[in-house]
C-alpha cells in the first residue's frame, strides 16, 4: 500500500504542478493536460525500459527504477531467477534419467499419445533399428511392422509381454512390454531374450526326444508284462505277485510320456489348421460319460449347457483340456461330491467351467497350479495316478485358442476352473441347450 500511495502522490504532484503553471498563465486546462501528459510519459518510459529488458537481456540485472516500477522490476527479476533455477534442476534430472536409460541394456522408447516416437536410448537403436535422424516423430508401427505387435499396440491390453523377432535381425528374440503413463502416453521396453529362448527350445527338444525314445521300450515292456500276466498262474508265486504292480507303473509311465509328447506338440506347433465348429453339447456329454466311468459312482457328475453358440477350435485339444479338468475333479474330490461341467455365456464371451464342491485348494497354490509337475499334495497325486501335467496341458491349449484359465477356490468351499473364450472364438450353433446327470 505504501508504494501505491507514493505513486498516487507522484501523480497528484505532477498534475498539480501542471495545473498551477497553467493557472499562473491563465490556462488551467492546458496546464492540467501537460501535467497528465508528463505523468503518462513517465510511465511510458518505464514500460519501454521493462520491454527492452525482457526482450533483449532478461538474465541481466533489471534497470534501476523507484516506486512501484522498481518493485515490479525486482519481483519479475526474482521470479525469472527462480524459474531459471527450476528449469536447470529439471534439465539436470532429465539428463540423469536419459543417462541412466542409456546405461540400460534393455530398449526404452517414449511414445506420445498418438504412438509417435519422441525419444529412445541406444539399446533401441541396436535392437529395433531406430535412427534419430530419420525416425523421430514417426509412428512406432511404421518401424515395428510385425502384425502381432500392431495388434498388441492397438488392443491396449498390456498386462502380458509380447515375444517377437527383432525387425532388423530375425535371430534376435525380443520380449516387448508397453506401459501407459501420463496423458495417455506409452513407454515401450524391449528385452533381448535370445539366450533364454534358445534354452527353452533346447528344453522342449530334449523333452520331446527323450519322451519319443522312451515310448518304444515302454511299449515293448508293457507287451511282455501283458504276456506274463496271461501266464501268471504258471509263474512262481514270488514273481507273479509283482506283475500287477509292474503293469500299473508301466501304464503310468506311458501316460506320462504321452502327456509330455502332447505338451511338446502344443508348444512347438502353432496350430489353427484343424479348428472347426465344435458341438459343445456332444463334447460335454462325452466327457461326462468318461468321467462317470472313472468315478465309478463315487461322485455325481452333471452337465449344464446355457450358451447356444458353438466354439471354434480343435476338437482334440478342447476335449483334452476339458477331460483333464473333469478327471482332476473326479480324482481329488471325496465320494459323494457333486461335479458340474458347464458351458455358459459371460457377456459377449463364453466360459467352459468345471466346478466341484470338494475340499478346495489353498489360494497360496493357485499361481503355480499350471506349472509342470506341480502338485498340491504329492502323496495324494501319486496315489490317484496323476502325472502333474494336466493343468499345464490345459493352459497351453487355451493359449492356442486365445483363451485364459481362471481358478477360484478356497479350502472347504470347492473349486471352479473356468476357461474364458473371447467372442471371436464363438459362432452360431443349431442347438439351444441341454442338461444331464450321471
Amino acid at each position: 500500500m505504501g508504494l501505491w500511495r507514493r505513486e498516487l502522490w507522484r501523480l497528484i504532484l505532477l498534475v498539480g504542478i501542471g495545473l498551477l503553471v497553467g493557472w499562473l498563465l491563465s490556462l488551467p486546462w492546458p496546464g492540467l493536460a501537460v501535467g497528465l501528459a508528463a505523468c503518462l510519459g513517465y510511465h511510458l518510459r518505464q514500460l519501454c525500459r521493462l520491454y527492452r529488458w525482457l526482450t533483449l537481456d532478461a538474465q541481466s540485472e533489471p534497470p534501476a527504477a523507484s516506486g512501484i516500477w522498481g518493485d515490479l522490476l525486482d519481483r519479475l527479476y526474482r521470479y525469472q531467477k527462480g524459474q531459471r533455477q527450476t528449469q536447470e534442476r529439471l534439465l539436470r534430472t532429465l539428463r540423469r534419467i536419459q543417462e541412466s536409460s542409456e546405461a540400460m541394456r534393455d530398449s526404452v522408447v517414449m511414445l506420445d499419445r498418438h504412438g509417435d516416437m519422441e525419444w529412445w536410448n541406444s539399446a533401441a537403436e541396436r535392437m529395433l533399428g531406430l535412427r534419430a535422424a530419420h525416425d523421430r516423430g514417426h509412428h512406432i508401427t511404421n518401424l515395428v511392422r510385425d502384425p502381432r505387435f500392431v495388434d498388441y499396440f492397438h488392443r491396449r491390453d498390456y498386462r502380458e509381454p509380447l515375444t517377437l523377432a527383432s525387425p532388423i535381425d530375425e535371430q534376435m528374440v525380443l520380449q516387448c512390454q508397453i506401459t501407459l503413463y501420463g496423458d495417455d502416453e506409452r513407454l515401450l521396453m524391449a528385452r533381448d531374450i535370445t539366450r533364454l529362448h534358445r534354452l527353452e527350445e533346447m528344453r522342449r527338444d530334449f523333452v520331446a526326444n527323450v519322451s519319443h525314445e522312451l515310448r518304444t521300450p515302454l511299449t515293448v515292456l508293457a507287451g511282455y508284462l501283458e504276456t506274463y500276466a496271461t501266464y501268471a498262474d504258471q509263474l512262481p508265486s514270488r514273481f507273479a505277485r509283482g506283475l500287477p504292480r509292474m503293469q500299473e507303473q508301466t501304464v503310468r509311465m506311458q501316460n506320462l510320456v504321452s502327456d509330455l509328447l502332447l505338451l511338446s506338440r502344443l508348444e512347438i506347433d502353432r496350430g489353427g489348421e484343424d479348428h472347426v465348429r465344435l458341438d459343445m453339447a456332444a463334447m460335454l456329454a462325452r466327457v461326462q460319460r468318461d468321467a462317470a466311468v472313472l468315478s465309478a459312482g463315487r461322485q455325481t457328475i452333471e452337465v449344464e449347457l446355457d450358451e447356444p453358440r458353438a466354439l471354434i477350435g480343435s476338437e482334440q485339444e478342447i476335449h483334452s483340456a476339458l477331460s483333464n479338468l473333469a478327471f482332476n475333479a473326479v480324482r481329488y474330490t471325496p465320494p459323494g461330491s457333486q461335479i458340474v461341467l458347464r458351458w455358459r455365456a459371460q457377456g459377449d464371451d463364453a466360459c467352459l467351467e468345471v466346478e466341484d464342491d470338494g475340499e478346495g485348494i489353498d489360494p497360496v497354490h493357485l499361481p503355480r497350479l499350471t506349472e509342470r509337475f506341480y502338485r498340491v499334495d504329492k502323496g495324494r497325486s501319486t496315489a490317484t495316478g496323476g502325472t502333474g501335467l494336466g493343468l499345464a496341458i490345459v493352459k497351453h491349449v487355451l493359449l492356442r485358442h486365445d483363451a485364459r484359465l481362471e481358478i477360484d477356490s478356497r479350502p472347504g468351499q470347492g473349486a471352479r476352473f473356468r476357461c474364458h473364450f473371447p467372442a471371436q472364438r464363438l459362432t452360431a450353433a443349431a442347438r439351444s441347450g441341454a442338461t444331464g446327470t450321471a
